[in-house]
């Protein structure tokens, strides 16, 4: 019992559990196992034993083992062509060279498309002066792989090494017949310089251009050409490919070499030619080095009229840009137009116009319009002004006016310049006519206010008065308009017409200035002497409006009539002011009444007047308030004049809240007690 006891208390080992089960964060390849082993070297073996061969047995022997091996590496694995190329370079370094050209040939049964293999054949026979072998395996090559062009490039340097010329020129025409890359051509060309053969080297680059054209191989031929003396031939070149891409392919580095060419040879003014034309045809950012091969040439062989005609064309190619990118780009219009104007033809800028104009805004919204218009403006004074053609320029005019939408909008500005154009060509009748047909049109202040200005000139007064009669009938709230009217017939002498349309404006229930239409009435009869009908105006004004400075300027006018009474009339003026104003809630406007008023007696008034006024002016008050210092609270006294707001009993005031609030906030308190 006490043995099953004993063996009862002996516990199992627990297995640890594992909580987390998640991936380590680094985890640990067999990879990295492996290469930490190499690079620890835990495994050292010894370096195999040197065997020395002292027979013939041990030497066939030996063969047999490595055969075997070789051919053992090679049946695990056939695509393996470096297995291939090992066994072949040791049969051959066995200088067993059928062995291995065995293995070269089992091994191109297998992969024909491996270059490697390819070369290292190759390579062999040549090493071991097996021409006809080489050049069997060559023509194997290229036969199998053309566009390998190592095996061309193999191929050909060894014939010229052979001394094989003509079998080496056999091979690049064999070359060429697939149309390689533009190395194998120049490789081809190169070859032939080599020799001497220009002819064939011309022959050559005649084939090669046409099978790569692209300009720099048609300027290597030029350059080709001219470095070997033919300068005829090149310049023939340069002038076949500028024909041979034509307009749509143009490109600036052709022109240039072109250029230079020229250049060299001292044609300048075939130079400038070439210029001009690449310049005309070529975009601006396709053609910067252009430029700057022009202006380098004009700078050392041309005039200043040159350069300034280099750097009017830079301009103009800009400009050309921009309103491509964006039509309605009115502005670079303007510039454009201001350049060609300098310098171009008369038709070249009409041309340049007419583009311009014809890019109409899309939107009838006058604000879209307003700098187009002035395209149109322009053109007009260039035609008047510089081509001095009347004719266009009133048809550029009559074609503006055609394609404003005046139902929507209009522009004062174009008809009266088309007025004005008619009236320097001595056309009066088709000036009145463009401005009639433009007040019928589409009505505006400015129209009517030209129109008339053009007859007021022309001494035409009846004209002007009907006009006038439109003007008002079209406007009659404007102001201006009325008293303008006023003004020409006070002018004409027609004092009772003049008088008669004041009291037609006055009555009119809508009035933009109404203060400046009677304050010219009222000076119109003060110049007329009228008095009394200048007082009855201003009664009538009184009527409408209770503004301070119509009392005031009733008083003035009162006391500068120089008539007996006339201070008497002035004062009684003001105390009926004052008795007004008293219910008025503005008190500044009563203020500036008073002091008005004080003004007037300190100057013509009695000492008793004058005590009178001063009764009726805001005093000064004094308010105490609580200063908070930093050693306590202390109360000083402080003297404020107030605006104040006066009741119905002149001596008594009410100090307005705002501003007494205004005053605290200065003073830097928050509240007063």
């Amino acid at each position: 019992m006490a043995a099953s006891t004993a063996a009862g208390k002996q516990r199992i080992p627990k297995v640890a559990k594992v909580k987390n089960k998640a991936p380590a964060e680094v985890q640990i390849t067999a990879e990295q196992l492996l290469r930490e082993a190499k690079e620890r070297e835990l495994e050292l073996l010894p370096p195999p034993p040197q065997q020395k061969i002292t027979d013939e047995e041990e030497l066939n022997d030996y063969k047999l083992r490595k055969r075997k091996t070789f051919e053992d590496n090679i049946r695990k694995n056939r695509t393996v062509i470096s297995n291939w190329i090992k066994y072949a370079q040791w049969e051959e370094s066995l200088k067993e060279i059928q062995r291995a050209r065995s293995i070269y040939e089992r091994a191109l049964d297998v992969d024909y498309r491996n270059i490697t293999l390819w070369l290292k054949y190759a390579e062999m026979e040549m090493k071991n002066r097996q021409v006809n072998h080489a050049r069997n395996i060559w023509d194997r090559a290229i036969t199998t792989l053309p566009r390998v062009n190592q095996f061309w490039y193999k191929y050909t340097y060894m014939e010229e090494m052979l001394g094989n010329i003509a079998g080496a020129r056999q091979v690049f025409e064999r070359w060429m017949e697939w149309q390689p890359e533009e190395q194998a051509w120049h490789s081809y060309i190169n070859f032939e310089l080599r020799y001497k053969e220009v002819d064939r080297a011309r022959t050559i680059y005649e084939r090669f251009v046409l099978v790569h054209p692209d300009v720099k191989n048609w300027i290597k031929y030029a350059r080709f050409e001219e470095k070997h003396g033919y300068f005829a031939h090149a310049r023939k070149v340069y002038e076949r490919a500028v024909e041979f891409f034509g307009d749509e392919h143009m490109d600036e580095h052709l022109y240039v070499a072109f250029a230079k060419f020229e250049e060299n040879q001292k044609e300048f003014e075939r130079v400038r030619v070439i210029y001009k034309y690449a310049l005309d045809r070529i975009s601006k950012q396709e053609a910067q080095e252009l430029f700057k091969n022009y202006t380098i040439f004009e700078k050392k062989f041309g005039d200043r009229r040159g350069i300034e005609d280099i750097i009017v064309s830079k301009r103009r190619f800009q400009y050309e840009e921009e309103v491509k990118a964006n039509p309605h780009n009115y502005d670079a219009w303007f510039d454009y137009l201001r350049l060609v104007e300098s310098d171009a033809e008369a038709e070249t800028v009409r041309e340049v116009y007419e583009r311009a104009i014809a890019n109409v805004p899309p939107i009838q919204e006058k604000r879209h319009w307003k700098r187009y218009i002035y395209l149109w403006v322009n053109y007009a004074l260039y035609e008047e002004l510089e081509a001095k053609d009347p004719e266009r320029t009133r048809q550029v005019y009559q074609a503006s006016l055609e394609l404003i939408p005046h139902k929507k909008f209009t522009f004062a500005k174009m008809w009266l310049l088309y007025a004005q154009f008619e009236i320097r060509q001595k056309n009066l009748p088709f000036a009145r006519r463009a401005l009639g047909t433009s007040i019928g049109k589409c009505p505006k202040n400015k129209l009517f206010k030209g129109y008339i200005e053009l007859e007021l000139q022309l001494r035409e007064f009846d004209r002007c008065r009907k006009l006038y009669e439109k003007f008002l009938e079209f406007g009659p709230e404007n102001c201006t308009s009325w008293i303008k009217f006023a003004e020409l017939e006070t002018i004409l002498g027609d004092i009772e017409r003049a008088r008669a349309i004041y009291e037609l404006a006055i009555s009119q229930p809508r009035l933009d200035m109404p203060e400046v239409l009677w304050k010219s009435y009222i000076d119109f009869e003060i110049e007329q002497e009228e008095t009394e009908r200048t007082r009855n105006l201003y009664r009538r004004l009184l009527q409408r409006t209770q503004h301070v400075k119509v009392w005031i300027s009733f008083a003035q006018f009162e006391l500068s009539s120089g008539k007996e009474g006339s201070l008497a009339k002035c004062r009684q003026i003001y105390e009926e002011a004052n008795k007004t104003m008293r219910n008025c809630e503005e008190k500044e406007e009563r203020l500036m009444l008073l002091e008005s008023w004080r003004n007037f007696e300190d100057e013509f008034g009695t000492v008793s007047d004058k005590e009178r006024v001063d009764k009726l002016m805001p005093e000064k008050v004094k308010k105490r308030r609580k200063v908070q210092a930093d050693d306590g609270v202390r109360t000083e006294p402080l003297e404020l004049v107030i605006s104040c707001q006066m009741s119905r009993n002149a001596s008594t005031f009410e100090i307005c809240p705002f501003q007494w609030h205004m005053y605290n906030l200065r003073m830097g308190v928050d509240s007063l007690e």
